[in-house]
């Protein structure tokens, strides 16, 4: 894949997202009534124009961005260029990713926490008092609806479309416009970078059909043994993509699958159900009942999705994770303990104090998998080990891993050394051996999908060296 695709790509998601924009705007206005509308007609006509200039203005320059690629071949901006979009796209992701949790995480505390027996007029499952930013707030929850429905109902929809869409560009940005870069390891299969591509995006789509197809199963029914299937499913995911892509890319796509779902739920079950309501309450029919237990149950499976997805996005840090030999099995127990917290969350809300035991068992599974991803002792990697000076070790970092932590990169994504991180003299070495040590060595997280072929006795050497007192002499 060339910049000139990857712009496109970009390009075309953009205009989806703004087009969307724009559509809400539109939207909003029209559910305005007349005599509202009427005194900020001026208002209303002066965005939407400035909208429209936007939108426009956006089109040419990334028109005109293109057209420059293609006409000059700057291969010198390609860098930079991609930098820039990485960190818009990201930017963007990570707010509509918080206002989606945000609003999940609160409907979810506000159910949990409703009123439901005192003082409750006929209309009304439930009510909450609350104080927020110096304000009382007074919430009401109906039965079914309103006699009436307000003109100005607000829909919690495009945070899970936008969320979904800029991560899906994202994981298009960083794994598959780098394909051999970031998403295949040849250590670990050796794929073509249309092969990976193709299997990562029917891995979100396969999951999908599997999780819909179960939710629409007698199974949805025995909530143990669906999440028991649930799990057992995404932790296959897990071990699947693990031998397929590199490891950081793996446990991505286990992030991308389970935010598909996510989504996916919003999209296909929960909106499609929240407009049959309206519409039955227009009208004056009536509502399948089921269509509202399914979008809230499909809403209550999104609350539990959301721990293990936040951990997998911040999981690039931590390579005792990834890095792990079991690393698909780290990341099943991470989403064990993660899911269990969450459930204690929302029980707790509830006034249930019966599984308090939920909690001290998630801490005790996380200490379980920090004592399971320790480093061997060094004692049995001492012995009988041969002497490793300086200059071997040197020499080994110089050819496997100055293509990147230099003053002066020579990797055609990294124009600078990532975290400040270089290796260009003895001194930046010596004052790195630890990280050194749990990167390349112990985790074996770099070089970054082993690009360079940094061998295994070559690892081994650095290890020695560095047990061995990590001396320049």
């Amino acid at each position: 894949m060339t910049l000139l695709a990857l712009m496109c790509t970009v390009a075309f998601f953009l205009w989806v997202g703004l087009t969307m924009t724009l559509r809400i705007s539109n939207k909003e206005k029209q559910k305005r009534d007349a005599d509202t509308f009427e005194s900020i007609t001026t208002k209303a006509r002066v965005i939407a124009t400035f909208q429209k200039i936007a939108l426009l203005s956006t089109i040419i320059l990334l028109s005109a961005l293109i057209f420059k690629l293609y006409h000059d071949n700057t291969a010198y901006m390609e860098p930079h260029i991609l930098e820039w979009v990485n960190l818009v796209v990201r930017w963007t992701h990570v707010v509509f990713g918080i206002a989606w949790i945000g609003a999940s995480f609160y409907f979810i505390f506000l159910e949990n926490s409703l009123n439901r027996t005192e003082g409750l007029r006929d209309q009304i499952a439930g009510n909450l008092w609350a104080i927020h930013g110096g304000g009382f707030y007074y919430i009401e929850k109906y039965k079914s609806a309103p006699e009436k429905i307000p003109k100005h109902l607000h829909w919690f929809k495009y945070e899970a479309y936008f969320t979904w869409l800029t991560g899906f560009l994202l994981l298009f940005i960083v794994y598959y416009f780098n394909a051999r870069s970031f998403l295949i390891d040849k250590e670990v299969f050796d794929i073509e970078p249309s092969t990976g591509v193709a299997i990562g995006i029917g891995s979100l789509i396969v999951s999908w059909i599997f999780y819909d197809l179960l939710c629409k199963s007698p199974l949805v029914n025995k909530k143990f043994i669906f999440l028991i299937t649930m799990f057992l499913f995404t932790s296959a995911a897990a071990y699947f993509l693990s031998q397929v892509f590199s490891a950081r890319a793996a446990y991505m796509h286990v992030g991308a699958l389970l935010g598909t779902i996510m989504a996916a739920n919003v999209f296909f079950v929960i909106i499609p159900s929240q407009k049959a309501l309206v519409k039955a309450a227009n009208e004056g029919t009536a509502l399948d009942p089921s269509l509202g237990l399914k979008a809230g149950l499909r809403s209550l499976h999104n609350n539990y999705f959301t721990l293990p997805v936040i951990f997998v996005m911040i999981s690039n840090h931590y390579p005792s994770t990834y890095g792990s030999e079991w690393n698909w099995a780290i990341l099943a127990g991470l989403t064990a303990v993660s899911v269990g917290v969450k459930h204690f969350w929302n029980i707790y809300e509830q006034g249930n104090l019966y599984n308090k035991w939920l909690l001290p068992a998630a801490v005790i599974g996380l200490i379980a998998l920090a004592m399971i991803t320790a480093p061997a002792n060094p004692a049995t990697r001492l012995k009988d080990a041969r002497v490793v000076n300086f200059q071997e070790v040197q020499s080994i970092i110089n050819e496997r891993c100055t293509n990147c932590h230099s003053a002066s990169p020579q990797d055609k994504v990294w124009t600078s050394a990532p975290n400040g991180v270089m290796f260009d003299t003895p001194e930046q070495i010596i004052a790195m051996k630890d990280r050194i040590l749990n990167r390349a060595v112990i985790t074996r997280t770099m070089p970054q999908a082993n690009q360079t072929g940094m061998k295994q006795e070559e690892r081994d050497a650095i290890e020695i060296w560095i047990y061995q007192g990590a001396t320049i002499q």
